[in-house]
């Protein structure tokens, strides 16, 4: 994007290329929010709906549009209608500007994600540490609309979610050290192009250390962003709905739109440190195919991912706090230094041809997992229709 507008730019000198260039890094900023990020957890909303449907047997939104896919849509003009109530005992401000603060967290990190080559807001040089700063700005918002809702229950799930968030953090943060060693940069397009398009390429395939630490991170993130099996600080079953118990109207929707979107960022991120990012085969030497062809594999790859939480969430059951945290400090902090200190020994120890003998036995041990998993996938449903069938006969 930075040479894009540069491009644009030209010889303007001085002060009116500084304005030039922060007006059009603005404005794709304001693209990005409102024509992708937005839209993207607004349909995500519907989609994750339609998953918990099919997976439960259900029917799920099918009335607002085609396959009720403007249903996202009317909820949200539905919240915007809806009465904006403020208990009369809640620290009034704090409680208005709390959704805003998730909201504010949740969006600035996606100033360092890198949708393609050149469409990237600001390729920081520290990009990945400033992405997982900004998310932590989630947590203040959730304290103070837990502490500002003057509820016993808010109180205690804004509590438990900061907890929760915090902790994991820890795990997270340790899982990103593989990728960044292996790249050698804080750079999130410096980590993408540290890697190739081809799959044996990915972080992710370096070594088993390398593997452990990207299932470490989406399971972390997973949990940071409160997301079933994890999503304890709104536990309906236990705090009624947590730190948004007093919520209503547009305010209640932006913390639902701050965890849909998180979805997305999720995935980007794992698709950015172990995936190989944007990366595609050098098909072409045209510049806006090439884009477009780079935007379309990187939100598809990232997407797979938002897929697989929304699995994640219509199987697993919740667990107990006690669960939550033995997990993290007990399990995740402990495999995440390990899988930091291994992958850099490896680095180290191994030449370049056992390293890509390294790669190859992992990405045999993918395939050997995945071709089980389908085979076993494929014996149920076979299972399931016979039972169907027999059912049917009687």
């Amino acid at each position: 994007m930075q040479a894009f507008i540069d491009g644009l730019i030209g010889d303007a000198g001085g002060v009116a290329r500084e304005a030039l260039y922060l007006g059009g890094m603005l404005a794709f900023g304001a693209i990005v929010v409102f024509g992708f990020v937005l839209p993207v957890a607004g349909g995500t909303s519907w989609l994750e709906r339609r998953v918990w449907a099919r997976i439960q047997s259900r029917i799920g939104p099918n009335r607002v549009g085609p396959q009720g896919f403007l249903q996202w849509l009317a909820d949200g003009i539905k919240n915007l209608l809806k009465e904006d109530i403020v208990p009369q005992a809640a620290d009034g401000p704090l409680f208005r500007v709390a959704p805003y603060v998730v909201v504010t967290g949740f969006i600035a990190a996606f100033v360092a994600v890198p949708f393609a080559g050149v469409l990237i807001i600001a390729d920081l040089n520290i990009g990945i540490l400033y992405i997982t700063a900004m998310t932590s700005l989630v947590v203040v918002g959730i304290l103070v609309a837990g502490w500002s809702s003057n509820n016993r229950w808010s109180m205690l799930g804004g509590i438990r979610s900061a907890t929760q968030i915090v902790s994991y953090e820890i795990p997270a943060g340790l899982a990103i050290f593989p990728a960044v060693l292996l790249s050698g940069t804080l750079s999130m397009q410096g980590i993408i192009a540290a890697q190739g398009w081809q799959p044996h390429q990915w972080h992710m395939f370096h070594s088993p250390f390398a593997l452990a630490a990207f299932l470490l991170f989406f399971i972390a993130a997973l949990a940071e962003g409160n997301r079933t099996p994890f999503d304890l600080p709104e536990a309906e079953s236990e705090l009624v709905a947590g730190f948004a118990t007093e919520y209503s109207g547009m305010r209640s929707l932006l913390f639902f739109l701050a965890e849909w979107g998180n979805l997305y960022l999720i995935g980007a991120l794992v698709v950015t440190l172990y995936m190989g990012g944007w990366q595609v085969a050098p098909f072409t030497d045209d510049p806006l195919l090439l884009t477009a062809a780079q935007f379309g594999v990187f939100f598809l790859k990232s997407y797979f991912w938002v897929l697989v939480a929304m699995w994640v969430r219509g199987t697993l059951p919740r667990v107990r706090v006690d669960q939550l945290m033995s997990a993290c400090w007990k399990y995740l902090v402990p495999l995440s230094l390990l899988c930091v200190l291994a992958t850099a020994l490896l680095m180290v120890t191994l030449p370049g041809g056992e390293s890509e003998m390294m790669r190859w036995a992992t990405v045999a041990l993918v395939a050997a997992v995945l071709v089980r998993f389908a085979m076993r996938v494929r014996f149920h449903l076979k299972r399931a229709r016979s039972l169907e069938g027999a059912a049917t006969a009687r």
